[in-house]
């Protein structure tokens, strides 16, 4: 059996039509629009509405953490659009979700990211797609489980959960041969970002369920440079399958 598994995705449709060549499914981990490239300001929503200038001022408020700045300049910019700015976040985010999941392979397991909008997938998805959150899947004979979403951060992206909902979809996996989430368990190799210069937050959940269940393997994404892309707990393998935005090729999962 052969997976191919991608996270951070954030806009890479060109490559995200070839990832699931060669595989017998593809899965997807999440964050598949791309709101503020980091790396090139003039890409991304908020370059396409506002300019790179202005997405550029934005990153580097952000990335000095001065978040009450940050909003304030936001807030300004939306104020500016005509109408509800909600209207043009999300006209801007269909028109990415439908090339994305156009590109999408199949078959295709989905999970969320921290940056997706859960209630717009529903539109998009084709058959060979299926969604899993605090779900579970037999998948060429073992048990996947798998964990959308983010937690809580000073960075109020459009999926993150309390720790009591997010913690509820982790404890009803139960036992699973494979677990895949968007973010990593709360281990600080693993969350901290080499380029960002910062940690993210992980799951303490997700970190108990390893250390009880002992998976084969622990695989996430969300952490684009992490410190440590990978690392063994117990008998479970962690791996950070990569920012699929940057890298544009996916981790392979074979048995």
């Amino acid at each position: 059996m052969r997976l191919h598994v991608v996270s951070d995705v954030h806009g890479r449709a060109d490559a995200l039509a070839r990832a699931g060549e060669g595989a017998d499914a593809l899965i997807c981990l999440g964050d598949l629009i791309l709101f503020v490239d980091y790396d090139d300001p003039a890409q991304g929503i908020f370059a396409e509405l506002f300019g790179a200038e202005n997405a550029a001022r934005f990153i580097a408020l952000r990335t000095a953490k001065r978040f009450d700045e940050a909003r304030s300049m936001s807030a300004a910019l939306w104020a500016s659009l005509d109408g509800d700015p909600r209207e043009h976040i999300e006209r801007n985010v269909r028109r990415q979700y439908e090339t994305l999941f156009a590109a999408m392979p199949e078959p295709a397991y989905l999970t969320y990211g921290n940056v997706d909008l859960p209630r717009m997938w529903a539109d998009h998805l084709r058959p060979g797609h299926r969604v899993l959150d605090g779900q579970t899947a037999e998948i060429g004979g073992l048990r996947f489980g798998f964990v959308g979403g983010g937690l809580r951060t000073v960075y109020r992206t459009p999926n993150e959960l309390d720790d009591d909902v997010f913690d509820a979809k982790v404890a009803a996996l139960g036992e699973v041969d494979v677990l895949c989430t968007h973010i990593p368990p709360a281990v600080p190799q693993l969350l901290y970002d080499t380029v960002a210069r910062r940690h993210e937050r992980g799951s303490e959940a997700t970190l108990e369920l390893i250390k009880r269940v002992q998976p084969r393997y622990a695989l996430f994404g969300h952490v684009h440079q992490p410190l440590y892309p990978r690392m063994r707990i117990g008998r479970t393998e962690c791996v950070n399958v990569g920012h699929f935005r940057g890298k544009g090729v996916p981790y392979v999962l074979e048995w």
